[in-house]
């Protein structure tokens, strides 16, 4: 037969879409599953964040937190020294905040006191907490700023402290003036104030709100003394500074390239 004669060729034609095949139904490839929705919204949540801290890890390892380890190291030398008939004293005068002490005294000791781990408290408890908070942190927005912060957090609870005292028992934001011999020093403000800047650069909206919950419930039926009210006071601090932080990138001019460490992640 003629090549005019012959009937439309049959196959696919190269560099032409195909239509669906009839008898075949288009779903999802066989073994995967479609995700529930709890794990959807964990992902929505968390996921942006993971893989970031993940992409870190696995590319440069612990080279992604040399501040992170730095900061563990120096807890832990300042834990073993502080625990030494000859070191306590030592530690106690550079790193050792209480309220009664003049204020400047204080905000000299208030960045050390970040890597004092408390009296009260076990050590593992501090490390861990410096570990995989300021890991993430430093991970997700950077050296630089885990360091503002974890210090705008502390100093809070420093300020806290002095303030509470003065406004006295009477009033719930009070504290009893005995709380100004409390030896105020630990990690756990700084880790509060990072867990909550972080989630706002990522926009973990529930978890920034539970963080900032689970202070408040902390205060309000367990924890109901100086270090309690301090961690809602870092919580407070860091949430101001996001507050400005936004209020700035909103009136950054359209024009102008933004600095890095500005844009949020997607």
């Amino acid at each position: 037969m003629s090549a005019a004669g012959a009937g439309p060729q049959e196959g696919p034609v190269p560099g032409r879409r195909q239509g669906p095949v009839p008898g075949r139904r288009d779903g999802p490839a066989p073994g995967r599953r479609e995700l529930s929705a709890p794990v959807r919204a964990a992902l929505r949540e968390w996921g942006p964040l993971l893989r970031t801290v993940r992409s870190s890890l696995v590319t440069a390892k612990l080279r992604a937190i040399p501040l992170t380890l730095t900061a563990v190291c120096l807890t832990l030398v300042l834990h073993f020294v502080q625990n030494q008939a000859w070191g306590y004293q030592a530690v106690q005068n550079t790193g050792s905040v209480q309220a009664w002490e003049h204020l400047w005294l204080a905000l000299l000791r208030t960045p050390l006191s970040l890597f004092v781990p408390a009296l009260d408290l076990p050590v593992w408890g501090a490390l861990v907490q410096i570990l995989v908070v300021f890991g993430i942190a430093e991970i997700c927005v950077g050296r630089r700023q885990t360091l503002l912060i974890a210090y705008v957090a502390t100093l809070a609870g420093t300020m806290y402290a002095r303030i509470g005292i003065w406004i006295g028992p009477v009033s719930p934001l009070g504290l009893p003036d005995s709380d100004k011999y409390v030896v105020d020093t630990g990690p756990s403000a700084a880790v509060v104030g990072l867990a909550v800047f972080v989630c706002w650069r990522y926009r973990a909206w529930f978890t920034c709100a539970a963080v900032a919950v689970a202070m408040v419930v902390e205060v309000v039926s367990i924890k109901n003394n100086l270090a309690g009210k301090e961690h809602v006071a870092a919580v407070l601090a860091v949430l101001v500074v996001c507050a400005l932080w936004e209020l700035g990138r909103l009136r950054a001019p359209v024009d102008v390239p933004r600095v890095s460490g500005w844009e949020h992640p997607r």
